[in-house]
């Protein structure tokens, strides 16, 4: 299996990354002299993220494609613009049986995706209950969640589990307004809002949501399949489409219940971020850092995950799906088992 290498996260403005005989040597230029800001091992890294304006060597570009080292550049909102990808690993037979099930029977595999994604999200809310009570709105969407998973059960069309997933998302985001505290006014948190986030947690969901999707087309592009070809979210040009179909299945159990933390321990609170003309709200730059920690820390925190019956750290989960979706569309397994949260 895999191992979970380390992932690196710039967030300096201006920084400049190349690489050094056998290492990484970022730098940045103050009153036109360089200055060394880090310099490690290149072969130790497994992904680098950049957010904002950095700059990166030609040499280091090379480098991450022909080794495979995951390099993706973000705006300093979180909002993805672009990956290093390298030579296709994997088989064409595979990529070719891709096609065919995302033409054929990917209706089978997006539902049992959202049926996951509901289970999870159910569970959070169930946890938070228990350990916080249940108010009324809580109550209801977890009673709701549970109907709209018996919904899907026989549902064979595309557009109504789309349409039972909006719902179900819809409930779960009003019960996640009051489950973050305190936030009596909203301000912390008014219902799921991107491109720009209006608030300071959906800033740091945005910005998460974007580096998982990211790891999780890495992990795709690792076991051989193309991640522009989904079964829940249709193509469209530029789009990681599969990426994000398995982003669905992590959404509440990785990133969701991170958030929750952060604010609900006073990690993160509202001086940690800026509002810009148009009302986007971005992280600060020490905040980010503490959000990329934390974030780091909770893949290295270990599950038992049910259809392996190991033990496993969080931040492999993308690997292990991604491994378990090849092999369903292989014809090696009969169903695809996506990852949800057991009570």
């Amino acid at each position: 299996m895999k191992k979970l290498q380390n992932c690196l996260y710039i967030t300096k403005d201006g920084a400049y990354l190349h690489k050094k005989r056998e290492t990484l040597l970022i730098e940045q230029i103050v009153e036109g002299e360089r200055e060394k800001l880090l310099q490690i091992p290149i072969h130790s890294i497994g992904s680098i993220f950049c957010f904002g304006n950095i700059m990166v060597s030609p040499q280091l570009l090379g480098f991450c494609g022909e080794s495979g080292t995951h390099l993706s550049f973000f705006d300093r909102y979180g909002k993805f613009l672009a990956n290093v990808v390298g030579k296709q690993s994997g088989n064409v037979l595979l990529r070719r049986q891709q096609y065919r099930v995302a033409d054929e029977q990917s209706i089978f595999i997006a539902r049992n995706i959202i049926v996951a994604k509901i289970r999870s999200s159910r569970v959070l809310l169930q946890r938070h209950g228990r350990n916080h009570g249940k108010t009324p709105t809580l109550l209801f969407a977890i009673n709701r969640l549970k109907q709209i998973i018996e919904q899907l059960a026989a549902q064979t069309e595309y557009e109504k589990i789309l349409g039972l997933e909006g719902e179900a998302a819809q409930h779960y985001f009003s019960a996640f307004t009051n489950m973050i505290k305190p936030n009596t006014d909203k301000s912390l948190f008014n219902g799921r809002s991107r491109r720009p986030p209006k608030d300071p947690a959906n800033a740091v969901l945005s910005l998460l949501y974007s580096v998982l999707g990211n790891e999780i087309s890495g992990a795709l592009q690792g076991v051989g399949l193309d991640p522009q070809v989904g079964f829940l979210h249709k193509e469209r040009p530029g789009r990681n489409s599969l990426a994000l179909d398995l982003l669905e299945e992590f959404r509440s159990f990785i990133i969701d219940n991170l958030v929750l933390n952060l604010f609900n321990r006073k990690q993160l609170s509202h001086r940690d971020f800026d509002t810009n003309c148009l009302g986007g709200v971005t992280l600060k730059d020490d905040a980010r850092k503490r959000v990329f920690q934390a974030y780091q820390e909770r893949k290295q925190e270990e599950i038992t995950h049910d259809f392996l019956n190991e033990t496993i750290q969080i931040g492999l989960l993308p690997h292990v799906q991604a491994m378990l979706l090849a092999r369903h569309i292989r014809g090696d397994i009969q169903n695809y088992p996506p990852f949800y949260l057991r009570k």
